[in-house]
């Protein structure tokens, strides 16, 4: 009997969101395999993996095909997997396969285009539209992006599975308060932002609610989550705008640890792991009140309209206004982050192989 057959892709381009969630899953799953079971199988095209994951020397890794990128995984991934059932955890898939698993995290091609490419939208949806109609078992990452899968590529709801995210990986190491004390931000109040460039993480809602303080301003730090050119364009320039380039995550741990709260005035999300994170930091968050940020964060932090900076102004003041208010953000992040855990996702991704795809 063979393990399972995983689309390893992910292990040859450097880390996004999806292939963090993909590697998480991974470790949580193989470490839960019985050590006399067979071992999952994973595929990747003939390239070095990059920052090869714990779980690989718990995996049989096979290099398959002679192509990369989407060719590789529209056509030699399907040949060599055979009949097998086969799982891909970040939102491509092979588009003619029907013995597939298909975790998409978000619908955001379709419901925000004017954030993609015309050329990138449009095989975008072809592609999810095909594999999403097609494959045996559709997954995503939270209520709220299965409601937007089925509402945008038609697949019924109740057959769309749900496998939650977790933020507990920031603290697997010691935080390194290094790009702390570069920036001379120790025991000194700042608000941080984390995000990408895409128009959608909204980070000029930031710059105009830091702006509205006024004389009650702190620096505003922005890390662009292992992107140096992330926050490049003019938006993110300014008085007062620290920007950190590339950190670790046991920087970032210590850059959450430190920070004052946390800002998210993010547009669209399927999840958003970076709130989780920082609430496991035991930092304050601040988050949008739209997509799936209510869905994550419940009662455990402050809101604002992702269109209207005022309220995110407010809603600073407060918080950097308040040690008791921190205080209470704090235990709440902290108490929330612990309902979300990997252990748990890949329990939920194993009931879900047993249950439809073995």
């Amino acid at each position: 009997m063979s393990g399972l057959l995983i689309n390893g892709r992910f292990l040859t381009r450097p880390l996004t969101g999806v292939d963090r969630f993909a590697i998480e899953l991974m470790e949580a799953y193989s470490a839960s395999v019985p050590a006399d079971a067979p071992k999952p199988r994973v595929m990747t095209p003939d390239a070095p993996l990059v920052n090869p994951p714990a779980f690989a020397s718990r995996s049989e890794l096979l290099r398959v095909g002679q192509r990369q990128g989407h060719l590789w995984e529209q056509l030699d991934l399907p040949r060599a997997a055979g009949d097998a059932p086969l799982v891909n955890l970040c939102n491509t898939a092979p588009a003619l396969r029907r013995q597939q698993m298909v975790v998409v995290h978000d619908a955001a091609t379709v419901a925000n285009p004017g954030n993609y490419s015309l050329a990138f939208r449009s095989w975008y949806r072809l592609m999810l539209g095909s594999a999403l109609k097609r494959s045996r078992v559709v997954a995503t990452v939270s209520a709220f992006s299965a409601g937007e899968l089925s509402q945008h590529f038609g697949r019924a709801l109740k057959d769309i599975e749900v496998i939650p995210e977790s933020g507990e990986h920031i603290l697997r190491d010691a935080a390194d308060p290094s790009t702390v004390q570069r920036l001379g931000l120790e025991g000194k109040p700042f608000v941080l932002a984390v995000g990408s460039l895409s128009p959608n993480k909204n980070f000029g809602a930031v710059v105009a609610a830091m702006a509205l303080l006024g004389d009650n301003a702190v620096p505003l730090v922005a890390v662009g989550g292992g992107n140096s050119k992330v926050f490049a364009d003019s938006s993110a320039a300014g008085p007062g705008i620290v920007r950190t380039g590339y950190v670790s995550d046991a920087q970032l741990r210590a850059l959450y640890e430190a920070a004052s709260c946390f800002v998210f005035p993010s547009f669209y999300e399927g999840f958003g792991l970076p709130p989780l994170e920082a609430m496991a930091c035991a930092c304050p968050v601040i988050v949008s009140r739209c997509a799936s940020m209510p869905e994550v964060c419940g009662e455990a932090a402050l809101y604002c309209d992702p269109h209207d900076p005022t309220t995110l102004a407010t809603e600073l003041r407060r918080l950097l206004g308040s040690e008791s208010l921190r205080a209470d953000l704090r235990a709440a992040g902290a108490a929330r982050s612990a309902q979300f855990t990997w252990a748990r996702a890949g329990a939920v991704f194993d009931d879900i192989v047993k249950r439809r795809l073995a």
